[in-house]
């Protein structure tokens, strides 16, 4: 891309040397961190290596081939990327995928979507350092560059460019908050965004905000989470889940974050002695893994019985229990299918929210909490459209979850609505694909 009017390429080379220092300064911090993380989440202490720019050799059946390299840092990013992944694979039959992440769950979630593909060689990607970026680069040769969402970063970048490698933004969204936080660092922001020969934004709000930042050749593609298809082994699995559960109803917590699943669980405990509650069945996922344990506790604290996901085998789900912690990974998909309304996490307290999508990608109506500026304009054209429902608090959540369980009409209509909301947004890959082409 061009440099911005009045661009200043000196001041923004010295910015970035100080940024690598702090990173270079703060690396003992940021390793131990790795390292307590992973007493925790076992993947943290796993190809440490690689986060810092050393990685093994290249397979043989790999390594003649050019790398279409993706960058997708955690478990929605990865899921995002499968459809995009999937084309590539089919469009390039010569070329390999290098997929990319940052968090052990990220990796995890693409070993379960790409592991049996010869022709997808996954690692971490090191942190943002010029020299680590460029042992990476090397090490991989990659043709283009792919990175998923939100993930820039000024030295990769500029690396990347050095090493005459086009790099593209894509599927990416930018809120109005993320917007002002970037527009601090706007020296950093303006080099990274002229770094980039595309961007594929979600929507036409993304795309403005993007350009707002310096971003040139910005293309509204969609969003690729639309084209995600439920594997039908999930489905089958969450079908078995609900022959398990039985006639109860029964609300998804999905993707809570910290803070939130205390806030369910106690307004959950006020009404366990309320009749119209007391066949209810509430599924809690948490958004991380590390915190299974803790929302599980906190459950039974409460009194209301809890089950895990991993202990429940063959058996039926027993009357008692009143909350079933979703504590497995993979399993989305299968947990929207087994339940009747879907309440989607991280929007009770300000944390921007979650993914939707694959809520409606199963039919389910959708309730959302009052935080979605991570996902504002994909949260309201769903709510105009009919397939969600915004509320206010937990106490809120939880009485509109009830209404709708009760009313079979107005649920049923959410759930077309939410299938056809779904299917009117397709066609993000093929749109991404077309930006792409000519960089490949």
């Amino acid at each position: 891309m061009k440099a911005a009017p009045g661009f200043d390429a000196g001041r923004a080379w010295r910015i970035r040397l100080l940024y690598s220092a702090v990173w270079w300064l703060a690396m003992p911090l940021v390793l131990l961190r790795l390292w307590r993380r992973g007493s925790k989440e076992p993947g943290y202490r796993q190809h440490v290596a690689e986060r810092i720019g050393f990685y093994p050799p290249i397979a043989p059946s790999l390594a003649s081939r050019r790398f279409l390299w993706v960058h997708a840092v955690s478990v929605g990013e990865t899921r995002a990327a499968e459809p995009l992944i999937a084309a590539m694979l089919e469009a390039y039959p010569e070329h390999a995928i290098l997929l990319t992440h940052m968090t052990a769950t990220g990796r995890a979630t693409g070993q379960a979507l790409f592991g049996k593909s010869p022709r997808v060689l996954q690692c971490f990607l090191p942190y943002d350092t010029g020299w680590m970026a460029g042992r990476f680069l090397r090490h991989f040769s990659p043709l283009l560059c792919v990175l998923m969402e939100t993930e820039v970063w000024p030295n990769l970048i500029a690396q990347c460019g050095h090493y005459k490698v086009p790099v593209a933004l894509v599927n990416a969204r930018l809120s109005e908050r993320s917007l002002r936080r970037g527009k601090r660092f706007s020296t950093l922001m303006t080099e990274a965004a002229g770094g980039m020969s595309c961007v594929g934004a979600q929507t036409e709000a993304d795309a403005g905000r993007l350009r707002q930042l310096g971003g040139d050749n910005v293309q509204v593609t969609g969003n690729l989470k639309f084209d995600v298809t439920p594997a039908p082994a999930l489905l089958a699995i969450g079908a078995v889940m609900r022959g398990q559960i039985g006639s109860r109803p029964v609300l998804l917590c999905a993707s809570t974050r910290d803070g939130e699943e205390e806030l369910i669980l106690e307004a959950l405990s006020k009404r366990s002695q309320d009749t119209a509650y007391a066949d209810l069945l509430t599924i809690i996922v948490p958004r991380h893994p590390q915190r299974f344990d803790e929302v599980a506790e906190m459950a039974a604290a409460k009194g209301l019985l809890p089950l895990r996901r991993s202990a429940l085998g063959d058996q039926v789900v027993p009357q008692n229990v009143k909350v079933l912690v979703g504590d497995s990974m993979g399993e989305m998909f299968a947990y929207y299918m087994a339940c009747d309304v879907a309440f989607i996490g991280g929007s009770l307290l300000p944390m921007g929210g979650q993914n939707l999508i694959e809520a409606f990608a199963v039919g389910k109506p959708v309730l959302i909490g009052p935080h979605t500026f991570n996902f504002s304009d994909i949260t309201e054209q769903a709510i105009a459209a009919g397939a969600a429902q915004r509320v206010n608090d937990v106490g809120m959540m939880l009485d509109t979850a009830q209404h709708l369980l009760r009313t079979d009409q107005q649920r049923q209509e959410m759930g077309k609505q939410a299938l056809h909301f779904a299917q009117q947004h397709r066609g993000a890959s093929a749109r991404t694909m077309a930006m792409l082409a000519p960089f490949i």
